[in-house]
């Protein structure tokens, strides 16, 4: 079991390579950054600020951890959890640098007079629940944290259902050589879909490296986010697989980092966090939706559909939060289905006390009726009761086989057969920053 945990979590990574995009004081300060924001007006998210911000909603980001003092963060941050327990602490180089940066794109609110300065995130009214669950790529303990803290994004998105969280973004994925599912993960993301949470995942970075599988994004349920650039068309490095949901920017994104600089950074990480906000702006709008219809949502109104309703690609095409905000106000509300144990007597007859369902008296029939069955087959058998005249009719000569079926493959389309792993995030730049 422990070689499993190792195994399953050895790739849970952080997707986003960073680069330094400007210099000097205006670097520091991060002004004239948000005229540089391409991804926002891709997804059009001025026309959804007409109707939220994403106030009420909050998002919980299980990464690297959080700085809730980087001044475009500032009073968005609640109190989190830090279930890894090891590795670098605030002010050192190698934490929560991933963490800040997805919780920037989803929430940051800029800094400076009029909030201009910084980065603007897709839902700057939005809350920030941070879960630490795994250590940057550069942190001297991140193997060890692999090893002994395996269950934590498991713990970490119960954790989060249990805490508030109204979205969970898991900016992270393993798609490695042996990466399977794992039963304590999916189980977890069902506990969180049940509790009426969104779960959002990145689609993977493989697409230069066979396209693999990666999970959490492939579990039932989950969002899973591709990657597309300034033009909208498919990033060569975003996985196509059959799970991709929807597609969001993901390369030549404006970041936000612990150490006061802005950077450009690309991967599914940030596609993610964008499809994040975007379900932040949607439930703030209309908050008794369930996931499920969340994701149909989100799935139904994306633009740029591909030909034939969706592609391994980019899913259904990419997130428009402002058109599903408008379809939303249409749907009645209900509740996450299948509902674990909610069946009454409307289907099988009154339910025994405590469990909220029960058979009735319709198991022990059919028992009887089977037993019947089987005796008069039996009595037909051994010559204990006449056949009726009717059943005796000579069978016609000659053999009659039935026709062979060949097997087929049990394997949903476009599934792989064999996983593989997301790259770690490269290390920093020639030259630092």
């Amino acid at each position: 079991m422990r070689r499993l945990l190792r195994t399953v979590t050895a790739a849970l990574c952080t997707l986003l390579a960073l680069s330094s995009v400007t210099a000097g004081t205006a670097q520091a300060r991060g002004e004239g950054l948000q005229q540089q924001e391409w991804a926002l007006k891709s997804l059009n998210a001025e026309a959804a600020w007409k109707t939220t911000k994403g106030q009420g909603v909050t998002v919980a980001v299980l990464d690297t951890g959080v700085d809730a003092d980087h001044p475009d963060l500032r009073r968005n941050v609640t109190e989190g959890k830090d279930l890894v327990g090891m590795g670098a602490s605030k002010g050192d180089r190698a934490w929560a640098r991933h963490g800040t940066a997805m919780a920037g794109i989803i929430a940051g609110h800029g800094h400076g007079p009029g909030g201009r300065d910084g980065v603007l995130g897709i839902a700057p009214q939005a809350r920030i629940l941070p879960v630490r669950v795994l250590l940057e790529d550069q942190d001297p303990q991140r193997v060890k944290a692999r090893d002994e803290r395996g269950t934590a994004l498991a713990e970490g998105i119960r954790w989060a259902a249990d805490h508030g969280a109204d979205v969970i973004n898991l900016s992270l994925g393993d798609d490695s050589a042996s990466a399977h599912p794992d039963a304590r993960e999916d189980a977890a993301v069902r506990y969180a879909l049940r509790k009426g949470v969104v779960v959002v995942a990145s689609a993977g970075n493989g697409g230069e490296d066979g396209d693999h599988v990666s999970y959490p994004a492939a579990y039932p349920g989950v969002i899973a986010v591709a990657a597309v650039d300034r033009n909208g068309a498919r990033t060569s490095f975003s996985t196509r697989r059959w799970y991709a949901t929807v597609a969001a920017p993901g390369k030549d994104i404006l970041i936000a980092d612990p150490d006061r600089t802005y950077y450009q950074g690309w991967g599914t990480s940030a596609a993610a966090a964008f499809t994040s906000g975007a379900v932040a702006l949607v439930r703030s709008a209309h908050p008794d939706l369930s996931p499920a219809q969340v994701k149909e949502l989100i799935s139904d109104t994306a633009r740029n559909t591909p030909a034939g309703g969706r592609s391994d690609a980019v899913g259904t095409g990419i997130v428009d939060p402002a058109a599903a905000i408008e379809m939303g106000s249409h749907l009645k509300p209900r509740k996450q289905q299948p509902r674990v144990g909610g069946f009454g007597k409307e289907f099988f007859g009154p339910a025994r006390p405590g469990d909220g369902a029960g058979p009735g008296w319709f198991a022990p029939a059919a028992a009887l009726f089977g037993a019947l069955l089987i005796a008069v087959a039996f009595a037909l058998r051994r010559g204990l009761i006449r056949r009726p005249a009717a059943w005796r009719r000579a069978a016609p000569a000659g053999p009659h086989p039935l026709p062979t079926v060949p097997a087929q493959p049990h394997r949903p389309p476009g599934a792989p057969e064999r996983p593989g792993r997301l790259p770690d995030v490269p290390p920093d730049p020639p030259g630092g920053r």
